[in-house]
């Protein structure tokens, strides 16, 4: 039986136009007084783990007016102190956009694809900034899905709907490749969000058995590095982990969005989860682990370079940045 709740659970035409992939203008139209978000000149960080080479890759950077329905279980107050305490806006949100690629020996490992050409005008700069790291988009032999809202799958087919890494097999996770390539829940969803399904679909549609690799999440799915099961943002949400001569690194996805907030205050939903409830689990079962491990920690969403090490602070967890 297909519930409401496990289609989308979230509120408002942000959310929806948020994971169809037409969240770059949305922020266009509804932002234009607060001016264009700084973009980072040098985009790509470089960080050694073991025989390993972890590299940040920003894609860009979006601006969101700070709406009621961002914290959809916290007053806007509290939101706004806390954002003030750390010198941040309190009338909108900077959210960064940051993949990771993994050198492991002759791989070449890209963690989600950002926009390509398909997003707004401060975003799409991967490629730039993978060209300025030293590498070339066919250099990239595999590229993993963590789970399929657009900024994360868009940049696998450029406007013209070509593989923008001709060369990559993509590998993405059972449990969201089903659920979003399931045709009755496309059919059962609300009309504003069937256009979360058709991106799927034109992203992934027409790429061979050769080309889209499934993987269970839980399991490692290359030598050294293994998928992490953490649903909640999306029935599928897995993050990637690498390990090489006793370091670890975490790739967290979308953990948490915008940690200022979220890290912090891991029990806060943000507007984009897609099961509140189970988000919220995953997010302090996630950190403890990191935490426990003492991993290097990447998130998608963490301000750049979008490296470092997450702490206990108080009640939740505080990312600290490499320098």
């Amino acid at each position: 039986m297909i519930k409401r709740r496990d289609i989308f659970v979230g509120s408002g035409a942000a959310a929806v136009a948020y994971m169809a992939g037409s969240f770059m203008p949305l922020i266009a139209q509804n932002a234009p007084s607060f001016g264009a978000p700084s973009v980072v000149q040098v985009g790509f960080r470089k960080q050694k783990l073991g025989d390993m080479e972890i590299i940040a890759l920003n894609d860009g950077v979006a601006r969101r007016p700070l709406a009621a329905e961002f914290v959809r279980n916290a007053p806007m107050t509290e939101v706004q102190a806390l954002l003030q305490s750390q010198g941040l806006p309190t009338e909108y949100i900077d959210i960064p956009f940051t993949a990771f690629m993994i050198v492991a020996g002759n791989r070449r490992i890209l963690l989600d694809t950002g926009f390509a050409d398909n997003g707004g005008p401060t975003t799409g700069r991967l490629l730039a900034n993978l060209n300025a790291a030293g590498f070339k988009a066919e250099d990239i032999d595999t590229v993993v899905l963590t789970h399929y809202h657009g900024d994360h799958i868009n940049g696998v087919r450029n406007k013209a709907g070509q593989l923008v890494f001709p060369k990559a097999k993509i590998m993405v996770p059972t449990v969201e490749h089903a659920f979003w390539m399931d045709d009755a829940r496309m059919a059962a969803a609300p009309e504003a969000m069937k256009g979360a399904f058709q991106a799927v679909r034109r992203v992934l549609g027409g790429l061979t058995a050769d080309q889209l690799i499934q993987f269970e999440p839980g399991k490692e799915i290359l030598p050294g590095i293994n998928s992490v099961a953490a649903f909640g943002h999306t029935p599928g949400h897995s993050l990637i982990t690498a390990q090489s001569k006793g370091e670890k690194f975490a790739y967290l996805a979308d953990l948490t969005n915008i940690p200022q907030l979220f890290a912090r205050n891991p029990d806060w939903a943000v507007q984009f989860d897609m099961n509140a409830d189970a988000a919220r689990d995953t997010r302090r079962k996630m950190f403890e682990m990191v935490i426990n491990e003492k991993m290097l920690a990447g998130g998608f969403h963490f301000p750049f370079p979008a490296f470092g090490r997450v702490e206990k602070l108080g009640n939740g967890y505080d990312f600290k940045p490499v320098a």
